[in-house]
């Protein structure tokens, strides 16, 4: 039998192997899941002979994951701006570099909201989570993804100030908003090729990829919009990090007030935000 820090060791070499990026520490999260302890419990038990069922749970675990299945898939859950939040392979994981829009988002204040392309419910739930007197919306076209961000709304205590339901874009959508927020797919159809397998394999295509120019939901989101939001109103949108230029003429084109871009923290691209000009109805 071997230890705890024994088996760790072995899965990372094993991961390493298999290309999985950052392998010590996936190594250790899925010990952590397998033995039900918390991840910065590892640490006292690694010394400890590792039980059989613990064990063969670690091994199915550490299999999946060197065939490239997202930790999050395994566990089940995915952390976002500090919260716990239920995923699978019918939503994108929830990433770190949206945390940008939300803080964006949080910057002025707005009373409602209107999340297109909801996916997990990170965004919307996030939001109304932050800001507990909003109310908002969420729609997406996979009706999966749609009781997935259901689900967290209500493990996360917002169900009652969430309204989240099935749509093409606006398509079912009514009234205006002080906000919309959207991480539409823009990854180019010929990006996905040289996507991690993660996302290629694992996680909806849709919610990837327009099979185009990876610009689809920008252009939709630039004629659209201003139909959807109170005068003054704001929307941001994610992007990808080589996309500002042709995302801000589309809103410049659309007649949208103030578009700019707005960087992550590693300096890149990552949301359009613009307004709706006052002087519209």
């Amino acid at each position: 039998m071997s230890t705890a820090a024994q088996a760790m060791v072995a899965a990372t070499a094993r991961l390493r192997a298999a290309g999985v990026p950052d392998p010590a520490r996936d190594a250790r999260i899925l010990l952590a899941h397998a033995a039900q302890v918390d991840a910065a419990r590892v640490t006292l038990i690694a010394p400890e002979d590792i039980a059989p069922d613990i064990a063969e749970r670690y091994e199915k675990l550490i299999a999946l994951r060197a065939v490239r299945v997202p930790v999050s898939h395994l566990i089940g859950e995915r952390e976002f701006y500090g919260r716990c939040f239920a995923v699978s392979r019918d939503v994108l994981d929830p990433r770190p570099e949206t945390e940008t829009l939300i803080e964006a988002a949080l910057a002025e204040p707005f009373a409602s909201v209107l999340d297109i392309g909801t996916g997990s419910g990170c965004i919307l739930v996030t939001l109304l989570a932050e800001r507990t007197s909003a109310v908002g919306t969420g729609t997406d076209l996979s009706e999966a993804a749609c009781l997935q961000a259901s689900a967290n709304a209500v493990a996360l205590n917002v169900q009652a100030r969430a309204d989240i339901h099935q749509s093409d874009w606006f398509g079912s959508v009514q009234g205006r908003y002080d906000l919309i927020v959207s991480n539409p797919p823009y990854l180019a159809i010929e990006e996905m090729d040289d996507v991690a397998p993660e996302l290629r394999d694992h996680e909806p295509r849709m919610a990837l990829t327009d099979d185009a120019d990876g610009l689809t939901g920008y252009r939709i989101l630039a004629s659209l919009g201003q139909g959807y939001l109170e005068v003054g109103g704001r929307l941001l949108a994610e992007i990808g990090a080589s996309q500002g230029r042709d995302v801000m003429a589309l809103f410049v084109k659309a007649g949208w007030d103030n578009p700019r871009l707005l960087q992550d923290l590693d300096g890149r691209d990552r949301v359009i935000c613009a307004e709706k000009p006052t002087s519209r109805p």
